[in-house]
């Protein structure tokens, strides 16, 4: 007898097995399976492995159905999301879930897009019949006009008088043949009705056709790409990981075409992979004039039918040579991938956060090429890593010698780095010289780059109208019922808004502690920026880009569109503005609170601050000219604002890492959290305190915490948090199998039956 191991997208350890009944005998690895699972439900499943060893002790149950013809899971993928889930310390039913698009996951989750068209009844395929029709249709005058148009985009009309054979006709859709005719639904009805044509459903792709390809419009590398293109090529004849350090615009995008081209011209996939939905508009355009529809667009944003097409198509005979996504293309299926782009591959945006796998998919894109190098794919596919301002693990790996390193030091055609100005806020302020939260210099600059027809970008990385709402007269503030924080304040829409759980609130009018009326919005989002700006600069274009105004793919397009276009001309936004786009007219870009940034407790803030105000910065003077960047901050003098100033990487590395190797931090350490979550504050304290007891027995001095996070309660769950830091070179499938054994032996205890605990494998 023949048994199956299928993942269920479940939070549950391992695989599930099944009897395969013989009328699934073409049963293979990765297809779909209905399975029943408990007493009355089912799912869908995938196959990971048949075999015929029957487990012991329990009554196997038999496969309901079989959902496909070929797999829709590769072998390689398989042997990917194991990993995954071994890794990242999360079932593999999570990884699955995180992988498929959920028309996939579903019994009948997805259904091909069809498309009505009309074609001419059989009884009237004939000259003499069709002048029968006309005849009828004499007294109609609306369908004889519809009947007529039809004949003629048909090629209908084309037809002999004397010809006894059918003519060659072009097929009409429904909708092509009303806006040609003008005709209204109800005539067509009317012709339909009578039997004179009749219609038929087609099945159409969603997916967007980008065009043919146009080799033509791939520029000519300057002498500085040119060198680097080389040199990324020697390094993969050498390493499989290659770095491309190169400065905000010095023309990675052009030296990816290059890289891109070649692969193709050997007849081999590319993964391009963004961090952030916004970005894609801009390079999508770009490669699609280069690419047409050898590109496909593979991100959240789509709907899930769109995704579905996508993967299947990319499991056909004839697959995308180019996807270009964010995060989740890295699970899709590949054939004969050759390059992996990782395009700003410090961002943050990479590592999934909730829900599980908190995979990291620059990582899982290494993990994958070498996935297929172990399968002697010919040649084994190159991952290539680039940015202005490298993470600090993907730097130090360069240095050690892991990655090969390529370094792109001088911006497309000459152009200078951004001339930045660091001004002291509180020293203005105590000078009574800020207007709101803009200096003189700042204001000063906008006006002119306005007035001279260019564009200005404005960067508050606090989005809503302010931080939070304050009663003047007793202090009173707002915290959310449910999360450990303060309420951010949105005027716009009335209303104060949770970002961690996204709870809203009405405004009070009056405040419940001591009935005053004086309730302020304390500090600026972008919100109140926007409102502010429009006072000071009237005439100004203004566009904001934060979460609150991109909830949609067509918002982000539009945005990002009218900006390119210059239909407006000052934008102003949270950290999405920050990530790689390409505007030709910004000359001026204020940071109007580089101190938000800096005073984080996490270990990596001053790491996410220098980065961030780097490539903010890097939007100035990116064509025709310098560009300037005013940073405000209240400690000027601080050296991490200095290293900025003077773009200086290698310095700051330098003094990060030895910070680093002193407290047992990456890149020298490891890093896995344990959360423990419930809602109970004591029970998770006690379980803290107990699982830390248990973890400390095999790791020691490892280990620290339990302790609260910064946020201590989020969705009504109080959270305890663990920090374990694992020096390179120990067992990790010891410190997995001890971290299982530990868990495991807390949840036999009935009082933490509810407890939700977690990793976090190298978190960000």
């Amino acid at each position: 007898m023949k048994y199956a191991d299928v993942i269920l997208p479940l939070p549950l350890e391992g695989l599930f097995t099944y009897v395969v009944p013989a009328s699934a005998a073409a049963l293979q690895p990765g297809m779909r399976v209905l399975v029943p699972f408990g007493r009355s439900k089912s799912y869908v499943g995938v196959v990971a492995r048949l075999h015929n060893e029957k487990p012991e002790g329990y009554r196997l149950k038999e496969l309901t159905d079989v959902m496909d013809d070929q797999p829709v899971v590769t072998a390689l993928q398989l042997r990917l999301w194991t990993w995954m889930s071994d890794y990242y310390m999360s079932p593999i039913g999570e990884v699955m879930k995180a992988a498929l698009p959920s028309g996939l996951k579903a019994e009948e989750g997805y259904h091909p897009r069809t498309e009505t068209y009309v074609r001419l009844a059989a009884p009237y395929r004939h000259p003499t019949a069709l002048h029968v029709a006309l005849n009828l249709l004499a007294r109609a005058p609306r369908q004889l006009d519809a009947f007529i148009a039809y004949l003629n985009l048909s090629g209908w009309d084309m037809i002999d008088d004397q010809g006894d054979s059918l003519p060659p006709v072009s097929e009409i859709t429904r909708e092509e043949l009303m806006n040609v005719s003008g005709a209204a639904m109800p005539a067509l009805n009317q012709l339909t009705k009578r039997g004179l044509l009749e219609t038929y459903e087609v099945e159409v792709s969603r997916l967007n056709h980008g065009g043919e390809p146009h080799p033509e419009v791939i520029k000519r590398m300057s002498t500085a790409q040119q060198e680097a293109y080389n040199g990324v090529l020697f390094s993969f004849l050498k390493k499989s990981v290659t770095l491309l350090h190169g400065v905000t615009s010095s023309g990675k995008t052009e030296l990816y075409i290059h890289l891109i081209q070649r692969e193709i011209d050997q007849h081999r996939q590319v993964l391009y992979l963004l961090p952030e939905i916004a970005l894609t508009m801009q390079i999508m355009e770009r490669l699609q004039r280069v690419f047409g529809e050898r590109l496909g667009i593979y991100h959240s944003k789509y709907s899930d039918a769109e995704r579905v097409e996508i993967w299947q198509k990319q499991l056909s005979a004839h697959p995308y040579d180019v996807i270009l996504g964010a995060r989740s293309a890295v699970l899709l299926p590949f054939r004969n991938l050759g390059l992996v782009i990782v395009d700003e591959e410090h961002e943050t945006s990479y590592k999934q956060q909730d829900p599980a796998p908190r995979y990291h998919a620059r990582n899982v894109a290494i993990m994958m090429a070498s996935l297929m190098a172990a399968d002697d794919q010919s040649p084994a596919p190159k991952v290539l890593l680039g940015t202005a301002t490298p993470s600090l693990e993907t730097y130090h790996n360069a240095m050690k010698g892991k990655y090969g390193l390529v370094e792109l030091t001088e911006r497309y055609q000459g152009i200078e780095m951004p001339d930045i100005r660091v001004v002291d806020v509180q020293d203005l302020q105590r000078r009574k010289m800020m207007t709101g939260p803009f200096s003189p210099l700042l204001l000063t600059r906008v006006r002119e780059a306005l007035e001279r027809g260019e564009q200005a970008i404005l960067f508050q990385n606090r989005r809503g109208w302010a931080p939070m709402l304050e009663c003047a007269q007793c202090s009173w503030v707002p915290r959310c019922e449910h999360c450990d924080v303060s309420l951010t304040l949105h005027r716009n829409m009335n209303q104060l808004t949770c970002h961690y759980c996204g709870y809203t609130y009405r405004v009070p009018t009056a405040c419940p502690a001591c009935g005053g009326h004086d309730l302020r919005g304390r500090g600026y989002g972008t919100e109140k920026i926007e409102d502010q700006v429009r006072d000071i600069f009237p005439m100004a274009r203004i566009a904001r880009m934060d979460l609150d105004t991109t909830h949609t793919r067509q918002a982000y397009e539009r945005i990002i569109s009218d900006f390119s276009a210059g239909r407006t001309n000052l934008l102003i936004g949270t950290q999405m503005i920050s990530k790689g786009l390409d505007f030709d007219r910004v000359s001026v870009v204020g940071i109007l609170n580089a101190d938000s940034m800096l005073n984080v407790p996490d270990f990596r803030a001053y790491e996410h601050a220098f980065m961030m105000m780097a490539q903010v910065s890097g939007r100035a003077g990116r064509k025709g000219k310098r560009g300037l960047v005013v940073l405000q901050t209240r400690q000027p003098d601080l050296p991490l604002i200095d290293l900025v100033v003077r773009n200086d990487y290698q310095a700051f590395y330098r003094s990060l890492t030895e910070e680093r190797q002193m407290f047992h931090y990456p890149p020298f350490y490891r890093l896995i959290y344990v959360y423990l979550k419930h809602r109970s504050d004591d029970l998770v304290n006690t379980a803290g305190l107990e699982l830390g007891t248990r973890l400390r027995h095999w790791f020691g001095s490892r280990l620290l915490g339990p302790d609260k996070p910064a946020v201590a309660r989020v969705k009504t769950l109080s959270i305890r948090k663990l920090v374990l830091k694992l020096e390179y070179g120990i067992d990790m499938a010891m410190v997995r199998k001890y971290l299982r054994m530990a868990q495991q032996q807390m949840l036999q205890d009935k009082r933490y039956a509810s407890l939700q605990l977690y990793y976090d494998v190298d978190p960000l």
